[in-house]
């Protein structure tokens, strides 16, 4: 991603800088400097870029439609979905995750077309799992594609900050070339879309879904600690969400309207070659998030899969 421009920010929100932070389990960590790709692209408001799909009571939008809050208490969570589906594009949102004791919560920010393909669909998604007395807030990626739902493709990573006392950038980059996942800009993980990895590559349209919701089974310790809710309610609050990318029509004939191949980038801002592939810089710090912070990757987990999927061989 070279020739990266970067725009002003006009929200005059407390967004956490690039600079030194510690995290909560006590590391300290000054991380590397990065191109802001987040300041590349528009804002969209919630009306204008969303609908809210559950939980209707417990959304509250503000700030003329430009930031919202989600809240997960005992009787609901509560979600947005995007009102257009996408083939291909970058998808951020700055999010302040619920403060205090949250085990069992998920907050997600993520893409899927379960509703149009239920049998075979595909997701990507960032997760972020609460915490308990002993553990911090964890982001959790993950990818299904045609269905492949039996075998999950989980990373997990710690924050290298709070991410319960300001706004942190939750991105998703997705163009024929490669998936990339950013936490404030930092890229922490890469899914390409050739070789081993080209079987299990989201290939359809989907919809962009902002979340909170009960985890109790599986968010914190595979399950061991639930929700309590005598800690809630849960609010997690969302502004600064980008949609760029090629809005799509599901029905209609493949490629019809969205870039199929590397050239064809006219309708698709993020298909062309600067986005093809890392720049130096970018492959320097997810390097050093993959080393830093990730504490699981599916592709060591021999306990789970006797045979690692192939992409991992």
């Amino acid at each position: 991603m070279a020739l990266l421009q970067q725009k002003t920010l006009l929200l005059g929100l407390s967004f956490c800088c690039m600079t030194f932070m510690v995290s909560s389990h006590g590391r300290q960590y000054t991380p590397p400097s990065v191109p802001q790709l987040t300041d590349l692209f528009s804002h969209v408001s919630v009306d204008q870029g969303f609908s809210k799909a559950y939980g209707l009571q417990n959304i509250k939008v503000s700030n003329n439609g430009s930031m919202a809050t989600l809240t997960l208490d005992n009787s609901s969570g509560s979600g947005l979905e995007s009102k257009n589906k996408y083939h291909y594009g970058f998808f951020s949102a700055a999010i302040k995750l619920p403060a205090g004791l949250s085990s069992g919560v998920v907050v997600a920010f993520y893409l899927s077309n379960w509703d149009m393909f239920p049998h075979n669909h595909d997701e990507i998604d960032i997760e972020l799992l609460g915490h308990d007395k002993r553990n911090d807030w964890v982001v959790q990626t993950n990818i299904y594609a045609n269905g492949s739902v039996s075998t999950g493709r989980e990373e997990k990573f710690y924050f290298w900050f709070d991410p319960t006392q300001q706004y942190h950038y939750y991105s998703i980059l997705w163009n024929s070339h490669h998936i990339v996942f950013f936490v404030d800009n930092i890229p922490v993980r890469e899914f390409p879309s050739t070789g081993a990895f080209s079987s299990v590559y989201p290939s359809k349209p989907m919809s962009v879904h902002i979340t909170i919701w009960d985890g109790s089974k599986w968010a914190t310790h595979g399950g061991k600690y639930p929700v309590n809710y005598n800690n809630g309610p849960f609010v997690a609050s969302f502004a600064n969400m980008e949609i760029t990318g090629c809005a799509s029509n599901p029905s209609a004939p493949a490629g019809s309207q969205c870039p199929s191949k590397a050239s064809d980038s006219g309708a698709d801002p993020v298909q062309g070659q600067d986005f093809a592939q890392l720049s130096s810089q970018q492959t320097t710090a997810m390097d050093w998030a993959r080393r830093k912070l990730m504490f699981y990757s599916y592709c060591k987990d021999i306990s789970r899969y006797k045979n690692l999927p192939p992409e991992c061989k």
